[in-house]
C-alpha cells in the first residue's frame, strides 16, 4: 500500500469509524503502556524499599526532578501531538511534519542542558527538593543517572505522543510497554543479584528508558508515520515555537507543579515525620499512579479522536467520543475504588515493613479511595480543551489539582491536623478539583449538542 493510500486510510478510521469502539481500540494500547510505565515506577518503590526507609525517601525526593524533566517533555510531546491530530484531522501534512521534528529536536536539546546544568549543581539541587540529610547520599547517586537519561526521557515522550495523536498507538505501547518491563526485570538484577543498591534501581530506569526510545524511534525511520521527522524540518519560527508550548503548556503546568508541590510536601512532611512521612507519601503516590495510569490512559485513547475530529469539524462525532470516554472512566475508577478502601491496610507492608509507614500511607489510600471516580471530570476537560486548542481553560484546569489547591493546602491542614493534614491532602485537592471543573464540562456539552462550537470556529 502506497504511503498516500495508507494515510486516507487512517484519516477515515479517525473520522468515520464508530467513536466508541474506536476510542476503545485505541485506549488498550495506551492504556497497557501507562500501566506498565505505572508497575516499574512501583516496582522502583518496592525494590528501592527493601534497601531502607531512608532510601525509599530519596526515590521520593528525585522524583520531584523526574516529574520536572517529565514536564517539559510532556510539554513539547503533547503541544507537538494536538497539533499534528488537528493538523492530520484538516489533511495538512506538511504543518504536521514541521511541528513533530521541531518538537522531538527541542525535547533533545532541552534535555542535554537539562543534565549539564543538574550533574553541575547537584547537590544544592537535592537539598532544594527536600532531601534530608540522612537520604541525600541515595538522592545524589539516583539523580546521577536520572539527569544522564533527560534527553532520551524528553526525546521519547515527544516519539511516545507522535503515535498516540497519530491514532497509532500500537507502537507507543511496544516501545514504552517493552521498556517497561525490561525495568521491572532489571531491579531486582541489579539491585539484589549484583548488589548495586540504590545506583542499581537508578541504572535499571536508565537502560529501559534507552531501550524505549529505540524502539519508538525504528518505526519513525522507517517511515510507519504520516508525519516525518528531518532535522531540516526544524522550524525557525517562532509563531510554531510558541504554537507547540502554548498548547502543551497544560501538561507543563500539570507536570511542573507536581514537582514543586512535591517539594512543599516533602518539605512539610520531613519537619513531622522525617522519612516516614517522606516514604509514605511516596509509596502513596506510586500505588495511585497505579490506578490514575488506567484512567489516563482511556484519556489518551480518546484525545486523538477528538482532535482528528475537530480538525475534521465532525461536531457529532465529537459529543460522542466526551459522553462515552467521561461515563467509561468514571466506572473503571470506581471499580478500583472499592478494593483500594478495603484493601489500603494490606497495600502498604507489601512496600515496606514500618509501623509508622505503614499507617500514614494506609489512611492516605483509605480517603483517596473516595475521591477516585471524581477524578475522570477533571482529567476529562483538561485533555478535551488541550486537544481542542482551548489553551486558557486547559492551562486553569491543569492548575488545580498540583497548584491552585495543592499548594495552600500543603500548609494550611498540617497546620491543623499535622500528620493527618498530609494523609488528606491529595483527597481535598482532587474533590475541589472536580467541583471546580464540572461547570466546564457541562458548558462543553452544551456547546457541541447546540452547534455554539461550530459556530465558534466559523467566526
Amino acid at each position: 500500500m502506497s504511503a498516500a493510500k495508507a494515510d486516507s486510510k487512517q484519516f477515515r478510521k479517525m473520522t468515520e469509524s464508530p467513536v466508541c469502539p474506536l476510542i476503545c481500540k485505541l485506549a488498550v494500547p495506551t492504556t497497557i503502556s501507562m500501566l506498565v510505565t505505572g508497575i516499574y515506577n512501583t516496582a522502583d518503590t518496592y525494590f528501592v524499599s527493601q534497601i531502607g526507609k531512608s532510601a525509599s525517601a530519596a526515590v521520593s525526593v528525585v522524583f520531584s526532578l523526574m516529574a520536572l524533566i517529565q514536564a517539559i517533555g510532556f510539554t513539547l510531546g503533547m503541544g507537538s501531538g494536538s497539533i499534528i491530530s488537528r493538523s492530520l484531522g484538516a489533511k495538512d501534512t506538511d504543518t504536521a511534519s514541521k511541528t513533530f521534528s521541531t518538537g522531538f529536536f527541542s525535547a533533545l536539546g532541552l534535555g542535554a542542558l537539562i543534565t549539564a546544568l543538574g550533574l553541575i549543581f547537584l547537590e544544592p539541587i537535592m537539598n532544594v527538593l527536600g532531601s534530608t540529610e540522612t537520604a541525600l547520599p541515595y538522592a545524589k547517586t539516583y539523580a546521577r543517572y536520572i539527569l544522564v537519561g533527560a534527553p532520551i526521557m524528553m526525546g521519547s515522550y515527544v516519539l511516545n505522543n507522535l503515535w498516540r495523536w497519530e491514532g497509532k498507538a500500537l507502537f507507543s505501547m511496544i516501545g514504552i510497554g517493552l521498556g517497561g518491563v525490561l525495568n521491572i526485570f532489571l531491579d531486582p538484577l541489579f539491585i539484589n543479584v549484583f548488589d548495586l543498591g540504590i545506583a542499581g534501581a537508578a541504572m535499571a530506569t536508565l537502560l529501559s528508558q534507552c531501550v524505549s526510545f529505540t524502539l519508538l524511534l525504528i518505526p519513525v525511520l522507517m517511515k510507519k508515520n504520516i508525519s516525518k521527522l528531518s532535522f531540516s524540518l526544524f522550524s525557525k519560527e517562532l509563531s510554531l515555537h510558541g504554537n507547540i508550548w502554548f498548547t502543551g503548556l497544560p501538561s507543563l503546568l500539570r507536570q511542573g507543579l507536581a514537582s514543586i508541590s512535591t517539594i512543599f510536601l516533602n518539605h512539610q512532611g520531613g519537619l513531622l515525620a522525617g522519612d516516614s512521612a517522606l516514604s509514605a507519601m511516596g509509596i502513596f503516590s506510586k500505588v495511585t499512579m497505579l490506578i490514575f495510569c488506567i484512567l489516563l490512559g482511556i484519556g489518551q485513547g480518546y484525545q486523538p479522536v477528538l482532535g482528528f475530529n475537530f480538525g475534521a469539524k465532525k461536531w457529532d462525532r465529537m459529543r460522542t467520543a466526551f459522553i462515552f470516554t467521561w461515563i467509561f472512566g468514571t466506572a473503571i475508577m470506581l471499580t478500583f475504588a472499592i478494593p483500594l478502601y478495603l484493601f489500603a491496610d494490606s497495600l502498604m507492608p507489601l512496600f515496606i515493613d514500618d509501623p509508622e509507614v505503614i499507617s500514614i500511607g494506609a489512611q492516605a489510600l483509605r480517603m483517596e479511595a473516595f475521591m477516585l471516580p471524581l477524578l475522570t471530570v477533571n482529567v476529562m476537560c483538561n485533555m478535551t480543551f488541550q486537544s481542542t486548542g482551548e489553551r486558557f481553560k486547559a492551562a486553569l484546569l491543569s492548575c488545580l489539582r498540583q497548584g491552585i489547591f495543592f499548594i495552600p493546602c500543603v500548609f494550611i491542614l498540617p497546620y491543623f491536623f499535622g500528620v493527618h493534614g498530609i494523609e488528606a491532602l491529595y483527597p481535598v485537592c482532587d474533590l475541589l478539583s472536580c467541583l471546580v471543573s464540572l461547570p466546564f464540562a457541562v458548558l462543553f456539552l452544551y456547546n457541541l449538542t447546540h452547534n455554539k462550537l461550530a459556530a465558534q470556529q466559523k467566526g
